[in-house]
């Protein structure tokens, strides 16, 4: 039996492809042959320049995904520009942070409706056709907080605990399908997001202290891990949580 990497003939939705981790995932599918659609609430013009020069086709799709009204109409017109969606990537999402005893019901809806409602969601729409063709890959953007508590992030811990547990439960329903539902848990990764905790020191050498790998991780080891994945490789694969960490669950 011959194991494939390739994603040739494929076409992916990535959400939150602008920079950092999205954004490399968008362009690793790319490398591996698939069509890419991006969607997010700006134009991420860097992204669809990266993916143009591999030779695959791009498109964007400006949507607000704090709210799950338009994700019909994402996938919709995703799967109208690319002949549909074999492979849904869901990276897009938020954190706030606060004390815990002085967090808003606010950021808590804010987080809650962006990390895992629409998440569930737009799976659910991008399945539909999943399943009418016979099968798909849907690939969940979980955190070291789907196994972790964290500090002054409770709505983030409490979204992507629930990611783990929904990428579970999808797995289970679609398998039969032939889609494949799993997610991916970052470690700490060096991108903007992580900018400030790289520039202190201290909290800097603790991080580092803990990683067995000894550094940070890229936004590419994570795109890695999601072209297989995303690929037939993993055909067996489903229903799993695969933390991309350097070691640092393991420590």
């Amino acid at each position: 039996m011959s194991i494939s990497f390739s994603l040739a003939g494929k076409a992916a939705l990535v959400t939150g492809a602008n920079t950092g981790i999205g954004q490399a995932i968008a362009v690793a599918l790319a490398q591996a042959g698939a069509d890419v659609a991006l969607a997010g609430r700006s134009e991420p013009t860097e992204t669809l320049a990266a993916i143009a020069a591999t030779g695959r086709t791009a498109i964007s799709i400006k949507a607000d995904l704090s709210l799950i009204d338009p994700v019909e109409g994402v996938v919709a017109q995703a799967g109208e520009a690319l002949g549909g969606v074999d492979i849904l990537v869901n990276n897009a999402g938020i954190i706030r942070r606060a004390d815990l005893l002085e967090f808003s019901e606010e950021d808590w809806d804010a987080v809650i409706d962006t990390n895992l409602k629409t998440l569930f969601f737009l799976s659910q729409a991008a399945a539909r056709g999943m399943v009418a063709r016979g099968g798909g890959k849907i690939i969940n953007i979980a955190s070291l907080l789907t196994f972790q508590g964290g500090i002054r992030v409770p709505s983030y811990a409490a979204a992507k605990s629930g990611v783990g547990g929904v990428t579970k439960a999808m797995a289970n329903e679609l398998a039969p399908h032939g889609v494949q539902v799993n997610a991916i848990a970052p470690g700490y990764i060096a991108t903007n997001n992580t900018a400030a905790l790289q520039a202190d020191e201290t909290r800097n050498r603790q991080i580092l202290e803990r990683i067995p790998a000894g550094r940070w991780g890229a936004s590419e080891d994570i795109a890695g891990a999601a072209v297989f994945l995303a690929s037939p490789a993993s055909n067996y694969v489903t229903g799993h949580v695969l933390a991309v960490d350097g070691g640092w669950l393991a420590r």
